[in-house]
């Protein structure tokens, strides 16, 4: 059992491929199959989990001592569950709230539609919501006393020093490492793209005021892909995880108010509030985006080609990010991303990059960054070669796994300490 910093909502992400099951199971007797303080733990429960986990990781169901070790895991949660309960650990109703809210928007997300979700579910999302209320609270309640156990845990230089003594010749390889910067331009759309965009929002926005239906009218020409087949629907979203002028204008408006045309960097929206509850509001949109031209994008490419030659000469290529970059994330930085593993660099990147030597700056290309896109040229800073791990290069990297292993062993020992201190049995066969 390794040490995990918070304990997987495993229940709730399993429910949906249980529930394809549920009505042929709905009318037999769900046995427990284990006792944990005061709480059990039924079979359907544990025939969830052991679905979902080898559905995620691609084994038979029936592989051998695989429901057990479910099992023991599943008992292993619910100590802690009952410990931190013990212990007056205390979780309010907003963040179970917020939380679970964050959950369902999630797998709405992955599975497509709220529509889809009930139907995986076998229940309406209001129903959802309330029958893993409860499990949300126990998942909150052990992620807070784990916390407090571990999330302060730390090594010293000796520790790391006798664990690398002790393991060094089953250490991981250090695979072979970049640093590299990056300079990042979207191309600019002219005033003649923007007006068009403008008018086409305005003419939707006139059909809308003279009594059109806003579902099907987000169906047939909201440029949102993700949304547009639902009628624009984006579900129930909290504040703060929109854009600034997408959120001022949503959080405007009353229940069933429609509102002006709003620009974001997105491309221009038509809104319609369908309720507020609280802090979060359930709105859909229709999105007209503006087009851009190949004169625009030609433009782009010879602004960067221009930057790449100062750098090569004597200008220096962080100033020119600081200057030029529109990556908010980087540009204060100079451009730079880090040091990262080559293998894990983007796969649309990585033609432009592997070849680099030190010192070197690609020339520009095109990458995406949803929903758009730009074109960059990229500086290789520093390559490091793969190599054994060693203590005077990748001292960090030796401690975080000797942390790891600490943490580790440490989640182990409290757990059979939590065993001996809180009663649990197993009833009957787990096969």
């Amino acid at each position: 059992m390794t040490y995990r910093g918070a304990l997987a909502t495993t229940l709730f992400l399993s429910a949906a491929w249980s529930a394809s099951t549920a009505q042929s199971q709905q009318d037999m007797l769900d046995r427990i199959v284990a006792v944990v303080d005061n709480d059990i733990i039924l079979d359907s429960e544990l025939n969830s989990q052991v679905q979902f986990l080898a559905l995620n990781n691609r084994i038979d169901a029936k592989t051998p001592g695989l429901r057990d070790q479910v099992l023991q895991n599943m008992i292993n949660e619910r100590l802690i569950v009952a410990r931190a309960i013990e212990d007056s650990v205390t979780v309010t109703d907003e963040e179970v709230q917020q939380q679970l809210d964050q959950s369902i928007q999630q797998r709405i997300q992955q599975v497509g539609s709220e529509a889809r979700l009930e139907e995986l579910y076998g229940m309406p999302l209001s129903r959802i919501k309330r029958e893993y209320r409860d499990e949300m609270r126990k998942n909150l309640l052990a992620q807070r006393l784990q916390q407090q156990r571990f999330g302060n845990a730390s090594i010293g230089r000796f520790e790391v020093e006798e664990f690398y003594r002790t393991y060094k010749d089953s250490l991981p390889p250090v695979p072979e490492e970049i640093e590299i910067s990056r300079i990042y331009i979207e191309p600019r759309a002219s005033t003649e793209a923007r007006d068009l965009a403008r008018k086409r929002a305005q003419a939707l926005f006139d059909s809308l005021q003279g009594g059109a239906d806003f579902s099907a009218l987000a169906k047939r020409h909201s440029q949102d892909l993700g949304s547009a087949p639902q009628g624009g629907d984006l579900g129930l979203v909290r504040r703060g995880q929109f854009v600034k002028e997408f959120e001022s204008a949503v959080f405007a408006l009353n229940d069933g108010q429609i509102s002006s045309i709003i620009e974001t960097e997105f491309g221009f929206h038509i809104i319609q509030l369908i309720e507020r509850r609280g802090d979060a509001v359930h709105a859909r949109h229709i999105l007209i985006r503006v087009q851009k031209t190949a004169g625009a994008d030609s433009a782009t490419v010879t602004l960067l080609d221009s930057l790449r030659r100062a750098a090569l000469g004597a200008q220096s290529f962080a100033d020119l990010a600081k200057m030029f970059s529109e990556d908010k994330e980087t540009k204060l930085l100079g451009g730079s991303l880090g040091t990262v593993e080559l293998e894990q660099v983007d796969k649309a990147w990585y033609p432009f990059v592997a070849p680099l030597k030190s010192g070197e700056i690609s020339p520009p290309f095109r990458v995406t960054a949803p929903p758009n896109y730009g074109y960059q040229i990229v500086q290789m800073r520093k390559r490091t070669p793969a190599h054994t791990m060693l203590p005077d290069t990748d001292y960090h990297k030796i401690e975080a796994l000797a942390l790891n292993y600490k943490r580790s062993k440490d989640y182990q020992n409290w757990i059979a300490e939590l065993r001996s201190k809180i009663y649990w049995q197993v009833k009957g066969s787990t096969q």
